[in-house]
């Protein structure tokens, strides 16, 4: 049976079609001083919790659905789409914590088994105390390009994304990869971004990247390619958390237009995680 978190509802649902799982109703039910509780009906043997932690209230809601299920199934298996906390893997300073691991640990108390979509940093699955697999949504957005992109370019953030890049062009079938290098006005001390090796003009360019939050660095990038003559300028992302502002930014810097994955339920959410997650179940 499947458990879905409040923020993961259409994914759960996607998921229970996959895999003919049977999809629970969950009730929430929330007091005057701001605690809430949940319920739901039968649970089966096997129960996978489908919850994107995209809050305070999330995590605790992912906690409480973890506690049924731990009291009624053989197996719990959670599924993170996307994993809140999951960017602060270590500590920045003197006297603060390893949020992600603070977290990890936590669910990992009434939980056999936890599967995360495509996590910023590949390492956070070492932080839980049971077994953490991650699967890739990156090549799913392919689907969701024009097919007739002209002399694609696919761009990572940084070179330390580029295999996101790659997985997004092998899958579309055409185009070249490369990734920003970022450098220093010397005059003005403002970062700037620029293909490190490619030239853009005159090619559509898809940038890349697992997730858009705020979207401030996404946007100066799409600027500065709006500089060199390029073609269409599309984002994609697997987590378009798109926060505050950011949709506005980008279509200010001149996007043709955004694509995600349900990860993070939103406007441009186009394509499933469903098929790879329920691959990996």
């Amino acid at each position: 049976m499947i458990l879905p978190g409040a923020a993961s509802q259409s994914l759960a649902a996607a998921l229970a079609a996959e895999t003919n799982d049977a999809l629970a109703v969950v009730e929430r039910t929330r007091f005057a001083d701001g605690e809430f509780k949940i319920r739901t009906d039968s649970v089966d043997d096997r129960a996978i919790i489908v919850a994107s932690t995209v809050s305070s209230d999330a995590h605790i809601e992912l906690l409480q659905l973890q506690d049924i299920a731990s009291q009624h199934a053989e197996e719990v298996v959670t599924v993170l789409p996307y994993m809140g906390y999951g960017r602060q893997d270590e500590a920045f300073s003197a006297g603060e914590p390893v949020s992600a691991r603070a977290i990890a640990r936590a669910i990992s108390t009434s939980t056999d088994r936890v599967l995360t979509v495509t996590p910023h940093e590949p390492d956070i699955c070492e932080c839980f105390d049971v077994p953490c697999e991650s699967v890739d949504g990156a090549p799913l957005l392919a689907d969701s390009l024009p097919e007739n992109l002209s002399e694609p370019l696919f761009l990572a953030p940084d070179e330390g994304a580029i295999d996101l890049a790659d997985a997004v062009r092998t899958a579309y079938g055409n185009g070249e990869t490369d990734y920003f290098e970022k450098t220093r006005d010397h005059d003005t001390g403002e970062i700037e971004l620029s293909p490190s090796e490619t030239d853009a003009a005159d090619r559509d360019v898809v940038v890349t990247d697992d997730i858009i939050a705020t979207g401030s660095t996404m946007s100066k990038a799409i600027e500065r390619l709006r500089t060199q003559d390029v073609g269409r300028v599309f984002a994609v992302c697997v987590h378009p958390m798109l926060a505050a502002n950011a949709r506005t930014k980008l279509e200010k810097a001149g996007i043709e237009a955004i694509y995600g994955t349900d990860t993070l339920e939103r406007s441009v959410t186009t394509v499933s995680v469903a098929p790879v997650i329920a691959d990996a179940l």
